[in-house]
């Protein structure tokens, strides 16, 4: 079988443990390297791919208000499974996870994959350099690699078409809203990053942009939406890109503060 890779990794915590999976499955079962799908950017998102039943993909992406991001839903679900065995795995900020594992796993099968394993996986968040800083980490890859161990376990036995029960609801449960200094539902999705005096012009994050929404011509210039997910931050060789929108702001510390306690992985085989 061939072992494929296909996520959404704005600034590489996702992508870093679909690889991290697919690298240990690699050599648990001797099954040969597939294709590697990185959409994260807009022109990765034009042709879907199409798997068969001789392959095995490891499907990640970030978690966005506890649900699978509203921008990759039409775009996952043309991806063609036609019975191939599929990994789903989400991360999330160590906030809460919510339905976004469920939300991946009805998203894949309804496109013709038969997932076999799960897992929610923390990655910094995309919001802050502290909160869950610097995952995943290392004790986060020692578990990567042993879910890659039991998911390999599972496909050379009798059991790898055995349903998983994955945690969370259906109906899925509403995006999760953030609050603004009064307590009151603080709607920032029309927020976009500035740009400070330092920047270079270099163009990085232009050519970053999971929406193609920063202007080559102007990198100061946001046309399209942005979806806060970090890449044109926390890639920026000069910190020149910054959010100064109060409510954003003010959520981001919420987030900082209330949830700063390390939450740990959960599987599903």
């Amino acid at each position: 079988m061939r072992i494929n890779t296909l996520y959404f990794s704005a600034t590489d915590t996702t992508k870093k443990v679909v690889t991290g999976v697919r690298t240990e499955l690699a050599a648990n079962t001797g099954n040969e390297d597939g294709l590697n799908i990185d959409f994260t950017l807009p022109d990765k998102r034009k042709v879907p791919p199409t798997f068969n039943t001789e392959d095995i993909v490891i499907a990640g992406v970030p978690v966005y208000a506890g649900r699978v991001p509203n921008v990759l839903v039409n775009y996952l679900k043309s991806i063609t499974g036609n019975g191939a065995l599929a990994v789903a795995v989400v991360v999330y900020g160590n906030r809460n996870y919510d339905d976004a594992l469920v939300e991946l796993q009805d998203i894949l099968e309804e496109t013709g994959f038969k997932v076999i394993a799960a897992g929610a996986f923390i990655g910094e968040h995309s919001f802050s350099r502290s909160l869950a800083k610097d995952r995943p980490d290392e004790q986060d890859m020692v578990i990567v690699k042993n879910f890659a161990k039991q998911i390999g376990k599972k496909i050379r036995g009798r059991h790898q078409t055995k349903d998983v029960a994955i945690k969370g609801s259906r109906p899925y449960s509403k995006h999760y809203i953030p609050k603004n200094e009064k307590g009151e539902p603080a709607d920032i999705r029309k927020v976009t990053p500035k740009t400070n005096s330092s920047c270079t012009d270099c163009k990085r994050c232009a050519s970053l942009c999971p929406m193609g929404s920063i202007m080559y011509e102007d990198v100061a210039t946001v046309t399209g939406i942005c979806i806060k997910c970090g890449a044109c931050i926390k890639k920026c060789p000069v910190q020149a890109k910054y959010y100064d929108d109060r409510d954003y702001l003010w959520h981001k510390e919420e987030l900082e503060i209330n949830f700063s306690v390390r939450r740990e992985p959960e599987l599903f085989i």
